[in-house]
């Protein structure tokens, strides 16, 4: 489909904003972690899909009107970015508001659905808007409401990555379903303290620079990656039957049971990927995962676990278990690592965390099913990240509730890589059968 044609599919695009209920106050600021800095070149994309039957009643002005009470709790997302004196950016919670967008699609969320089955579509149900030029201008997240001719809806979440990571996205944006609902107090709480950042108490001499980052700009206040290459996105869905035939090309066992699903999957994608980018196959991954003992409920945070593993081997030709096994043995944590070379920066450096080694994203426990709508789960739900750097990410999220019998469910996975490399590890995915 040409892009003018595509671009025609979503029409009739209405902006405003939406802030908090009541004013936050005055002067409050929130100054991002390290680990935040880090991450604020990268941006969460989020769509959701609901039937019409989940939505009756979802007038606008509703939606609206639940979204002033979520603000009151999330304000942060409502502020815009300054600069202090040193140049390190920190959040004015001045309430500018979220963005609220509005717009139209003729065609039926199954229509979409089927026709769009490897997501490249998606990308016109969400904003793609990034932080700056203008800092004081800018809004962080922004809220895309697509309005189906069947009468469903999509949801569109874009979010700075340096407010929080998906984890701590999903949760909250679940939260403002639930404000939509009812089913939360309407009790004034004001604003919450946050955690500031942690400043290291002198500049210490580094254990060694942290692999997993890469340094990039200087960017300035326009927060966005420039990519050497054209990066491109392929989407697949993963069922039970297909989750299994992959599992078999990982056999064996590691410590005491078989090898998890996210270590399996990450095998045999970094395989192929080393086969299509024979000559130059990456011997360095980053494996990207949830850390559970840093998060703190209702308190927005990058609490992610960021590892680098390397193999002394040629990934291409190993055997899928050896590869597997190092995924899970030699994974060596540079989460502090990385928040140490941000602090000795300032907090002013600008870097690129997805995409600086080819990462491999475990999103497996991202609540993207929990954001309900009249107690309805979306009919579909997908989650990427923008800004991924030249060596290309491959995200692994959950798939759709499943209706089994078992209760079983796929996974998606969701794959960002240079155009060329993604063009022959299609490819090369049909050739092994993957694809089933």
């Amino acid at each position: 489909m040409a892009v003018q044609e595509e671009e025609k599919l979503v029409y009739g695009l209405k902006l405003s904003s939406v802030g908090p209920g009541r004013m936050t106050g005055v002067d409050v600021v929130h100054e991002p972690a390290a680990a935040d800095l880090a991450m604020k070149l990268h941006y969460l994309r989020g769509v959701y899909f609901f039937a019409g039957t989940a939505v009756e009643g979802l007038t606008i002005p509703r939606i609206k009107e639940s979204m002033f009470t979520w603000c009151n709790d999330y304000y942060t997302t409502c502020g815009r970015f300054r600069r202090s004196d040193s140049g390190r950016p920190y959040l004015k919670c001045n309430d500018c508001g979220v963005r609220f967008i509005e717009a139209k699609c003729d065609r039926t969320v199954d229509e979409w659905i089927e026709a769009d089955g490897h997501g490249s579509l998606l990308g016109l149900l969400v904003s793609h808007q990034v932080v700056g030029p203008e800092l004081f201008f800018s809004p962080i997240v922004l809220i895309q409401v697509t309005q189906f001719k069947c009468g469903g809806m999509s949801v569109g979440l874009s979010w700075a990555h340096v407010l929080g990571d998906p984890f701590s996205a999903s949760d909250s944006f679940n939260m403002w379903g639930r404000t939509l609902s009812g089913l939360l107090p309407d009790g004034p709480k004001g604003p919450r303290t946050l955690p500031g950042p942690r400043r290291l108490a002198g500049p210490a001499k580094p254990e060694r620079e942290p692999v997993s980052v890469k340094r990039v700009g200087p960017v300035g206040d326009h927060w966005e990656v420039d990519s050497n290459c054209s990066m491109e996105e392929f989407t697949f869905h993963l069922g039970p039957d297909q989750l299994a035939h992959w599992m078999s090309k990982v056999g064996g066992q590691s410590h005491g049971g078989k090898f998890p699903l996210f270590e399996s999957l990450c095998a045999i994608l970094w395989q192929l990927i080393a086969k299509v980018r024979a000559g130059n196959e990456p011997s360095t991954v980053t494996l990207i995962k949830n850390d559970p003992s840093k998060r703190e409920d209702g308190i927005l945070s990058n609490s992610l676990k960021i590892c680098t593993v390397e193999a002394d081997f040629s990934v291409a030709d190993a055997d899928p278990r050896e590869i597997a096994s190092a995924l899970i043995d030699r994974a060596e944590d540079e989460s502090r690592l990385i928040k140490e070379a941000v602090e000795r920066d300032g907090g002013v450096g600008d870097y690129v965390v997805y995409g600086a080694n080819l990462s491999f994203v475990d999103l497996e426990g991202v609540s993207v099913y929990g954001l309900r709508l009249n107690g309805n789960e979306p009919i579909f739900a997908s989650y990427a990240i923008e800004g991924v750097g030249d060596e290309g990410a491959v995200f692994v999220l959950p798939g759709p509730p499943s209706s089994s019998k078992d209760g079983s469910e796929g996974r998606v996975v969701t794959m960002t890589l240079p155009e060329k490399q993604l063009l022959q590890l299609k490819s090369e995915l049909e050739k092994q059968d993957i694809l089933v």
